[in-house]
């Protein structure tokens, strides 16, 4: 006869009627639960005759050499959206220097990617944490602060990290050098198609783009898209539909920049003289294009050297102050120039 295997986590958690993130938390004494649900989870456990697997907690302690990563977007914008992949490609080759991996999970949405930030918590998978595209009144920075033991760098403003480590880029001043160069080349309504309105680094850049163009008395209108190129195309589209359109257009990735070019060229509009073209972030698709397209650029592969010293000295136990990435830097090239009508 079999003997019976010992009762494991997953057994108390369908007794309980809980998650096994939430017998973790309540048998190991952590933050994460309710009262009731840890009594309820205690009490279930002793009654099953739960022991706890000393190798497994062994383990569990000890470090994993990972950081995690968890990237909440559609799979289908990951796959042209450079920003991303750049980042990775930094963080990875920066972490290898100190034989650490980084763990990337792609989810599609909020309470999935709250799923596995609980998880990595409980089971003690990585070391760290990276949080990106934080919004304003993310749950993750609560969540984080309440497990102040996972260490935890923030790729963000440090207004809306709430004290948490971050390492943030100056997005406020890279709205003021666009807005002031299209000023300069003679523009007086601009727009904006701009990444979703959520994310806090959006919110920053729209405030930016509104306050530095009514200074010089220029019109500035936005409108918010997902960062693909499809809702690049339906923007671009119904902005060049009014018979005020702007002459200018300043799309937040290249991806949507691109579609812009092809609406522009499919209305029969001349980039630059009609329309002038700007991507936020710089990359080689940039330069594929004709005309190729004037692009806000900085170093994200970079970012990687910057932010893991950060991470980690948060792993071993260090006060670490917030960190600014390298500055943005406007390159121009052909897609921008002087409106037709400045000329005439």
């Amino acid at each position: 006869m079999v003997s019976k295997s010992k009762v494991t986590i997953s057994d108390v958690a369908r007794a309980a009627g809980v998650s096994n993130s939430a017998v973790s938390y309540a048998l190991n004494g952590k933050p994460g639960v309710s009262e009731e649900t840890r009594d309820k989870v205690l009490k279930v456990a002793e009654r099953m005759g739960w022991k706890p697997n000393m190798a497994a907690k062994a383990l569990s302690d000890a470090s994993t050499r990972t950081v995690g990563l968890v990237v909440e977007v559609d799979p289908d914008v990951l796959s042209v959206e450079s920003y991303f992949m750049e980042l990775i490609a930094g963080l990875g080759d920066a972490l290898e220097a100190y034989d650490y991996s980084l763990l990337v999970r792609i989810v599609s949405d909020s309470k999935n990617a709250m799923r596995i930030h609980r998880h990595w918590i409980a089971t003690g998978s990585v070391d760290a944490m990276l949080v990106m595209n934080v919004e304003v009144g993310d749950p993750r920075i609560d969540f984080y602060k309440e497990h102040s033991s996972m260490p935890v760098l923030a790729i963000a403003d440090p207004s809306v990290t709430h004290g948490l480590p971050s390492m943030t880029s100056d997005d406020a001043e890279g709205a003021r050098l666009i807005v002031d160069y299209l000023h300069e080349l003679g523009h007086r309504h601009i727009a904006r198609v701009a990444g979703p309105e959520r994310y806090a680094h959006t919110f920053i850049r729209d405030r930016a783009f509104m306050e530095e163009s009514s200074s010089l008395g220029m019109v500035c209108d936005c409108l918010h898209a997902d960062y693909s190129p499809e809702q690049g195309r339906d923007m671009t589209n119904r902005l060049l539909a009014f018979s005020d359109a702007p002459t200018a257009i300043v799309y937040d990735n290249d991806a949507m920049a691109i579609e812009g070019l092809h609406v522009a060229a499919e209305r029969g509009l001349s980039v630059p003289d009609d329309l002038s073209v700007m991507a936020w972030d710089d990359s080689f698709a940039c330069t594929a294009t004709t005309p190729p397209i004037t692009a806000m650029w900085r170093d994200i592969p970079r970012l990687g050297a910057k932010a893991v010293p950060m991470l980690m000295a948060l792993i071993e136990g260090k006060k670490v102050e917030n960190a600014m990435e390298s500055p943005y830097e406007l390159i121009q090239r052909g897609s921008t120039g002087t409106p037709k009508v400045a000329k005439e």
